[in-house]
């Protein structure tokens, strides 16, 4: 697949308390393991464009973003809620973090790549249309999606392998029934959200110790079923690598070969299904040789399937 790296060096600006896991090494964990691996010379990479305030409203209310406006400090730190700080040049990370999506839409649609993983940060699934929360000020990949469907996408399917549940995605999608959103997660564990299904919600929690051979499971008996029916014409991955057996956020037992694989997978679906493309999202993975291994092992997947 024509596979693009969308990031922007700003998306390191974003500094939290000292020793906070969402940290900017983990895009040099990415950077320097894309390199190591040989594989830079196989992808483009892109600079992330600066989004506009009109485009944080695409999925969010107009009070959340005057919050995060009104938060924002001139020096030091502020808290944006009980994880998630601020500093004065947070914005500048937020503006690329969201921008990446964008650019990443209008790449696919103007078929000029088939897939691109976009490593920014802050990443963006606990963002529900109201509050920041978990380490997200704005939920990046739903103002993506929500951009995708302003430029004319009708069914679009979001996978969301973090190994937190992706409660905001699920809050500002649960009413549209053109999007399939599809979450796996450590059960119980935060953000402690009900496990809930419908037509196109499809929650899976994975008990404490789940590692690949439940992960492959999952997607076929749960996943694949509902993606083959809803036949998405684009999708968006909320891709977390906090699952890992090395990460110690959380207790599940994934390793990169996992990742690979459902990468591979949802790559082969996508060409059997004509879709217009893949649009990934870096979320958790706090690790940073894992991350660094897990997302570049992702981005492998889509570059040669």
């Amino acid at each position: 697949m024509r596979t693009a790296i969308i990031s922007h060096p700003h998306c390191r600006k974003h500094k939290m308390i000292d020793d906070h896991p969402e940290c900017p090494e983990r895009l040099d964990a990415i950077a320097d393991r894309l390199l190591a691996s040989g594989l830079d010379i196989a992808i483009q990479q892109k600079q992330a464009p600066k989004a506009l305030r009109e485009h944080y409203l695409l999925a969010h209310e107009e009070s959340l973003v005057k919050h995060v406006e009104n938060t924002l400090p001139t020096e030091g730190l502020v808290s944006l809620d009980g994880d998630t700080w601020l500093c004065p040049d947070s914005q500048k990370a937020v503006e690329r973090a969201v921008g990446a999506g964008l650019l990443a839409v209008d790449e696919i649609l103007a078929d000029n790549l088939d897939a691109a993983f976009c490593s920014v940060r802050p990443p963006g699934h606990h963002a529900t249309r109201a509050t920041s929360a978990g380490f997200c000020v704005y939920n990046n990949l739903a103002i993506a999606v929500k951009y995708a469907q302003s430029k004319g996408v009708k069914r679009i399917a979001i996978v969301d392998f973090d190994v937190h549940h992706g409660n905001g995605t699920q809050d500002i999608f649960i009413n549209d029934d053109s999007v399939l959103f599809c979450s796996l997660f450590q059960y119980p564990f935060y953000p402690n959200t009900a496990v809930e299904n419908n037509a196109t919600l499809v929650n899976s929690p994975l008990p404490i110790a789940s590692d690949g051979t439940d992960l492959k499971a999952l997607y076929e008996q749960q996943w694949l079923p509902k993606l083959n029916n809803f036949k998405p014409e684009l999708i968006f991955i909320s891709a977390g690598f906090d699952a890992h057996l090395e990460d110690d956020m959380a207790s599940l037992k994934f390793v990169e070969d996992d990742y690979a694989w459902l990468t591979e997978q949802l790559a082969s679906l996508s060409k059997e299904l004509n879709c217009k493309g893949i649009i990934s999202y870096l979320e958790g993975g706090y690790a940073l040789s894992a991350l660094g291994r897990s997302a570049i092992a992702h981005v492998k997947a889509l570059v040669d399937s």
